[in-house]
């Protein structure tokens, strides 16, 4: 008896969760192969977000009048952070296809695939994540017991990213022209969410469309709020929750239904 699309898909999800072992040394891999002949390896990386914020905060600092303590802080959490989610998603698109051969080889679950370009982001952002208390030193601003808060606002943050890149990998694998259409958009979400920028410079009647109805805003703000010291919202705790919720139930069901179609597109 053949099962349902979503035990196919749960069942495969949790054959990749007992392979966590394989998870963490192809992330390793994948990095140590990527700067193998560097050396700085990955910290190449941080030295060019450190380069990155220091020069946009300076710049944009004087455009906007705000004070360095305030703005730096905040756009090198948001930078960090952003580099991180569209890795993961730009990656996601490829999280498949980059795997073809592995797939048409070797038979292990495939969403094992999305939670290695997963760790492998997320070594990346622990390397890149060394900026942020180096920026509170410089601008003498300390952490307060808000920042116990990122644990969960990033574990929320990290399954939202995590369903989102198992989505558009199964949608990549199907129409190649996906990966331009998702990267164009996340262009036009980094300018229109406020990393750069910061939500006081909105006008009210502005913020209420570009903040409240903006999901990669509350995403983000569950886990750059506390590093600020400040507490996200109950409306950022909504809105990433709820997308955990829906965007896994519409992740499952979809990768369960085309499954076993993906190496045939590969």
């Amino acid at each position: 008896m053949s099962l349902s699309p979503t035990m196919t898909a749960l069942r495969d999800i949790a054959a990749a969760a007992r392979r966590a072992s394989l998870v963490r040394m192809l992330g390793w891999q994948d990095v140590r192969q990527r700067y193998r002949r560097s050396a700085l390896g990955p910290f190449w990386l941080t030295i060019s977000m450190g380069v990155m914020i220091g020069t946009i905060g300076v710049v944009f600092g004087q455009i906007f009048k705000t004070p360095m303590r305030e703005f730096l802080p905040f756009l090198a959490a948001g930078m960090i952070l952003w580099s991180f989610i569209s890795s993961v998603v730009m990656e996601g698109c490829s999280g498949f296809i980059a795997a073809e051969s592995i797939i048409k080889q070797l038979p292990i679950p495939l969403f094992v695939h999305i939670m290695r370009m997963v760790w492998r982001n997320i070594l990346i952002l622990l390397h890149n994540i060394v900026i942020l208390p180096l920026v509170f030193l410089a601008v003498g601003r300390s952490i307060g017991p808000e920042a116990l808060l990122v644990v969960p606002g990033f574990l929320l943050a990290l399954l939202n990213l995590t369903w989102i890149a198992l989505l558009l990998g199964v949608l990549c694998a199907r129409y190649r022209d996906l990966p331009q259409i998702v990267g164009s958009a996340l262009q036009v979400v980094f300018y229109l969410t406020p990393i750069m920028w910061m939500p006081e410079h909105l006008p009210q009647r502005a913020g209420m469309y570009l903040l409240d109805l903006n999901p990669v805003y509350h995403m983000l703000a569950v886990v750059r709020s506390p590093l600020l010291s400040q507490m996200p919202t109950a409306l950022d705790w909504y809105v990433s929750v709820g997308m955990a919720v829906f965007g896994w139930i519409a992740a499952i069901l979809l990768y369960g239904r085309y499954k076993r179609r993906i190496a045939y597109w590969l």
